[in-house]
């Protein structure tokens, strides 16, 4: 490999929209992926199950102003209204919620995320989420759940108040036909990214950096890192000169949750009643696990759950077929005994925790960490180290568009830098 003006490490979202700006402005550009193929955490697997399932990042969030969305269309590709789409059915038990009781629920939702921004906009340290939020009332517990280890992919006990508020998610939701991981897939093609290639050392304190790895080694005037929070305060990659400690304790106070989706393909004929894109949920006690399922999305003969918190990290260690049995409990708790017989055997679960390559999902900030995005998202060297990921992002972390705008803005810095 020839040396470079500009080196990204990954190809996940935010790497890939580093080097798409980077090669725009007619620089040199090597993007080093460790895996064997680009995407990062989001993933299509469009053969498991006989359609598109994503393992990973699955909806481009806050479609009004995701960059994603102008991309996919300049693409060709049909991005379909989730919101709009979704047929929701919420259980008590056994039974549908009524209209009165969806009332009760919706109006659940908004006082959470009202009491949630009073709360981090009042003066005071910051503090867990658990710590201001409603109890009591009937569904109270089942939006909490939802919040914490759903959405966020861990408990709103371990969760800065302030971070959380700050990147409470609003907007539509598209999905694109063919999945998420496929078109991040096309958006890199033709860009220079070499896979298979782990960067194990980085020299960084000269004029140059120096990569090096199982590749050889590689130099570059500046330098895109896009590593996940976990693997940065692993020191996965080794930094030469370490990195400032402030930059060290940002990435160890934006963790990754842990999160599973599971998809289930349809043994028969059978839709147990249920519509096309029904999305169904039921109302759980304090501390009671809630696990969303999806019949049938897009009319495709398939189900998917959603596992999240301490639970999917517990899954992941026992192994595939014990999140397969949670979940088909779970249809049998809802839809009755026999409702799992209407999914073939075996199931496609992600593993994104004892991935070594990733270690969990998404970043949430710990108690008193709510400063750290910022921190990790300051570009180094006058520009010349820069950090890019959805952790870095201030308002869309956890999202694929947040990804994409922090490797954007990672790179006007190191084009900046450049001159």
């Amino acid at each position: 490999m020839s040396d470079v003006d500009l080196l990204v490490i990954g190809a996940g979202a935010a790497g890939l929209a580093a080097a798409r700006m980077a090669v725009a402005a007619g620089r040199s550009v090597r993007v080093l992926e460790a895996r064997g193929r680009i995407g990062g955490r989001a993933h299509t697997d469009s053969t498991t199950l006989g359609a598109p399932f994503d393992l990973g990042a699955t909806w481009l969030h806050d479609a009004e102003h995701n960059p994603l969305v102008p991309l996919a269309r300049a693409l060709g590709i049909t991005l379909h209204d989730s919101d709009a789409r979704r047929q929701e059915l919420t259980f008590i038990g056994t039974r549908r919620a009524t209209p009165a009781e969806l009332e009760e629920y919706e109006a659940a939702w908004t006082r959470f995320e009202r009491v949630v921004r009073e709360a981090a906009g009042a003066p005071g340290p910051d503090r867990p989420v658990a710590e201001v939020i409603p109890r009591g009332g009937p569904w109270d517990a089942t939006v909490a759940a939802w919040q914490g280890h759903v959405i966020a992919a861990w408990p709103l006990e371990a969760m800065s108040l302030h971070d959380f508020a700050a990147t409470l998610l609003g907007g539509g939701n598209l999905v694109p036909e063919g999945g998420l991981g496929a078109l991040l897939a096309r958006l890199g093609e033709g860009l220079p990214v070499t896979t298979g290639a782990r960067v194990e050392r980085l020299r960084w304190g000269g004029v140059e950096a120096v990569a090096e790895g199982g590749f050889g080694s590689l130099r570059a005037r500046a330098v895109i890192c896009t590593l996940p929070t976990n693997l940065l305060a692993a020191e996965a990659v080794r930094f030469d000169p370490p990195l400032p400690p402030a930059v060290q304790q940002a990435a160890q106070d934006l963790p990754l949750g842990h999160a599973i989706k599971l998809g289930l393909r349809a043994a028969g004929a059978d839709r147990l009643g249920l519509p096309d894109n029904a999305s169904t949920d039921r109302q759980v006690a304090e501390g009671e696990q809630l696990v969303p399922l999806n019949f049938w999305p897009g009319g495709r003969p398939l189900a998917f759950a959603w596992i999240g918190g301490p639970l999917a990290a517990e899954l992941e260690r026992e192994g595939p077929a014990a999140a397969e049995a949670l979940v088909r409990a779970e249809i049998a708790a809802r839809l009755g005994h026999g409702a799992p017989a209407a999914f073939a055997p075996g199931a496609l679960v992600s593993a994104w925790g004892a991935d070594p390559l990733s270690q969990g999902v998404y970043s949430h900030a710990r108690v008193g960490g709510a400063g750290a995005r910022a921190v990790l998202a300051a570009p180094l060297a006058g520009g010349r180290l820069a950090f890019a990921g959805e952790a870095c992002h201030a308002s869309l972390a956890g999202t694929v568009g947040g990804a994409w705008l922090s490797g954007e803005a990672a790179a006007r810095a190191a084009l900046q830098a450049l001159g």
